[in-house]
């Protein structure tokens, strides 16, 4: 029996991602496309790994196995290319670092800088927390900068968290017209994040906590625009502190709440991914997280 990484690899997203449709656009194929070639790996095991229930499929007791056991199968094929990579034992090849968007000029970008490997690149992409756990199951990235405060998304256990700090959540209001608490901000009208993410739902958790449904006026994925929308006078808004650039006049007050900052890795990762994680480490205190 011949397994063929690029399969496997297909059948571990089906086991994080859920759906062929969706382990179709991760991977830029069509279902069809997919389907076709995890029929041909369950010739190749000689085993049923896919059962259909109506229109839906789902992984049998063996595909499971089989889909667990190929994400390290083929963490440490990359491990071992890295390693026939690498020039006089330096960290070699590629890593994918999935960050979210307030993380990226606070912490990646300063992180990849410190790194002086020349036969190691870094790829930053921007992913929200409510996006980057599944793709880090299913090895589209190799290290992510989440929070484990996103209680929708419960961590995996064959997935290492690194605590790196921790940040305030803070109210922001316009200038001129400061609000101390979320309770005052009951008839306001509200910024928020896109349905779903980890902000959106923090945001409408801290105001039902508070006693109100809020009245969002305006979603947007993008803090600067939010940030844009306070100033303006046209709502508040609830984020996190790495967010609120100090460009745009605005009141922040700090809430009695923080995220927790953290890395997280898939085990058994390989030894450049230390030495991006040493490098987050060392930009912590820049960050302005605690």
């Amino acid at each position: 029996m011949t397994l063929n990484p690029w399969r496997l690899r297909l059948l571990s997203q089906l086991d994080a991602l859920g759906t062929v449709r969706a382990v179709a656009q991760a991977a830029n194929l069509s279902a069809s496309s997919v389907s076709q070639q995890l029929a041909v790996l369950e010739n190749e095991t000689r085993t049923q790994l896919i059962e259909r229930t109506g229109r839906r499929v789902r992984l049998t007791s063996a595909g499971l196995i089989l889909a667990r056991r190929a994400r390290s199968i083929l963490d440490q094929m990359e491990a071992v290319e890295a390693e026939l990579r690498g020039l006089n034992d330096e960290p070699s090849g590629l890593i994918r670092l999935g960050a979210f968007q307030s993380s990226i000029h606070t912490l990646a970008v300063p992180a990849v800088r410190r790194l002086g490997h020349p036969h190691l690149d870094v790829e930053l992409v921007e992913m929200e927390p409510h996006a980057s756990m599944p793709a880090l199951l299913a090895g589209e990235v190799d290290v992510i900068i989440t929070t484990t405060d996103f209680v929708e998304q419960p961590v995996p256990r064959d997935i290492d968290v690194v605590p790196l700090g921790e940040d305030p959540i803070v109210l922001l209001s316009p200038p001129g017209q400061p609000r101390n608490d979320l309770a005052a901000c009951a008839e306001e009208p509200w910024a928020f994040d896109v349905p779903g993410s980890y902000m959106a739902n923090l945001a409408t958790r801290l105001c039902r906590q508070a006693g109100f449904e809020p009245r969002v006026v305006g979603r947007f994925s993008n803090y600067m625009l939010t940030l844009e929308h306070v100033e303006a006078g046209l709502a508040v808004a609830v984020l996190p502190a790495l967010a609120v650039d100090r460009r745009f006049d605005v009141v922040a007050k700090e809430l009695p709440v923080t995220r927790r900052i953290t890395a997280a890795v898939r085990r058994d990762s390989r030894a450049a991914i230390t030495v991006v994680l040493d490098a987050l480490h060392a930009v912590v205190p820049a960050s302005g997280t605690s």
